[in-house]
């Protein structure tokens, strides 16, 4: 049997969970204790030599459950399904995903649902990219520009985006692609690290980390601050010491203060050179987040990891808001929404540094950086992808740091795919891990 026949015959879905709160990996103001978890699928088909896909959406622990449901939700709509005409025409399940009219009424185009088509849909184009024999960095970058403006849904941004100027982004960021590609490829993409800085971390822990950090060429490090202004400001004169001037510092509120808050707060901690605030506040508040950026200039706002789809994003962009975009491989529709954010993203001439981390994020978001360089916005400039270090050894595909910048995937797919062994172990609650665990707590009771 050939792609050209071979259909979907069965849609696995997964609760996977990893300890990581045991080790405050991942702590910050708002989420203080986060079990890293992924709400994972793998679409099957009965072709036996061909390629599955796979996809996911992060969580942080209870609810990912919640999460597997929805994707028990969509099953309907891809049992059966034509590999080939997927893997032509990925926005087609797209639309039609978020089409359905009364799964749309839990979003619409939000939330838990939304993530589970973005899951979805992010699988399909997991598919896409192994029939062609490509990294989807890759494949987004040797598309015509024609067809990636077809997998746009244009509905809700004609007013500021329409397909004939997308196509225009398009074409216009082809030029000098090939130069941009050699470089890529030798160099990789420019990352920066968040490993140091979880609130949880002891100063001694985050000390050592931001030097190690700066030793293997990262040139920005992240910390989160917004517990306690104190802390933040001791921790912040830490790291400062540890890197020295010339290196960036970004800090991380993850939306834990009111407007005037943010504002108050991220003046206090101007004396350290914060690169940028992010999520100063809801990541709903398009004026919040305009008048936060007004008031801490010239203090850069980033947000977007929880901006739930290409509106918001684009009222974002409308009302002067962000100076920093943050798109999530996993948190909207899939790679199609994101290809509209990235236009917006384009037009606006606001740089995307995408928030990663998490389970399996900086393994998707690279891909759709490196697309952006080649075929987009042509421009590494205060670019940069967020990197933290560890739950790679999970994936079949794991991100390849060098010298601070992500090297360019070159195995086929969107490096989505775990290992069987992990997702047998982690997930919960009858996972080796899990089940063993639960044990042990209940003789311990």
């Amino acid at each position: 049997m050939s792609t050209a026949t071979a259909r979907i015959t069965s849609v696995d879905t997964h609760d996977i969970r990893f300890p990581t709160s045991r080790e405050l990996d991942g702590s910050d103001a708002m989420n203080p204790d986060p079990d890293y978890s992924a709400a994972y699928l793998v679409l099957r088909t009965d072709d036996p030599g061909g390629p599955e896909g796979h996809g996911f959406t992060f969580t942080i622990g209870r609810g990912n459950d919640v999460q597997v449901a929805a994707l028990d939700a969509l099953r309907p709509y891809l049992l059966g399904r034509s590999v080939a005409e997927l893997c032509a025409d990925p926005g087609a399940l797209h639309r039609e995903l978020i089409g359905d009219s009364q799964l749309r009424w839990l979003g619409p185009e939000k939330g838990v649902m939304h993530m589970a088509i973005g899951a979805v849909t992010n699988a399909v184009w997991d598919l896409a990219a192994k029939d062609a024999g490509k990294p989807l960095w890759q494949l987004l970058a040797d598309a015509e520009p024609e067809w990636l403006v077809s997998q746009v849904d244009f509905r809700y941004l004609s007013e500021e985006l329409t397909p004939d100027e997308a196509l225009e982004l398009l074409r216009r960021g082809r030029e000098g692609r090939p130069e941009r590609e050699a470089r890529l490829r030798a160099t990789g993409y420019p990352g920066y690290t968040t490993s140091p800085g979880w609130l949880g971390y002891s100063d001694e822990k985050l000390t050592r980390l931001a030097r190690e950090a700066v030793a293997e060429g990262f040139t920005q490090i992240k910390l989160k601050v917004g517990a306690d202004l104190a802390d933040d400001i001791r921790r912040c004169r830490a790291a400062r010491a540890a890197v020295g001037p010339g290196i960036r510092i970004a800090i991380d509120a993850n939306q834990r203060w009111d407007v005037p808050e943010a504002i108050e707060w991220t003046k206090a901690l101007a004396e350290f050179d914060p690169y940028w605030i992010e999520e100063p506040t809801s990541p709903d508040d398009v004026l919040g987040h305009a008048a936060v950026r007004r008031g801490v200039s010239p203090v850069k706002v980033a947000t977007g990891e929880h901006v739930q789809n290409r509106i918001v994003f684009k009222q974002l962009l409308q009302a002067g808001a962000i100076d920093v975009l943050q798109l999530d491989a996993a948190r909207v529709g899939g790679v199609n929404e994101n290809l509209a954010i990235l236009l917006l993203a384009a037009k606006h001439g606001v740089p995307v540094c995408p928030h990663a981390g998490g389970v399996g994020l900086c393994e998707l978001v690279q891909h759709l950086s490196m697309f952006d360089y080649l075929a987009l916005s042509g421009t590494v400039e205060d670019r940069v992808i967020e990197y933290v270090d560890h739950l790679h050894q999970h994936f079949t595909d794991p991100v390849v740091m060098e010298r601070g910048h992500y090297r360019a995937p070159t195995v086929p797919g969107f490096s989505a795919e775990m290992h069987p062994e992990s997702i047998a172990t982690y997930t919960f609650p009858d996972g080796v891990f899990w089940a063993a665990d639960l044990a042990g707590a209940e003789s311990e009771a």
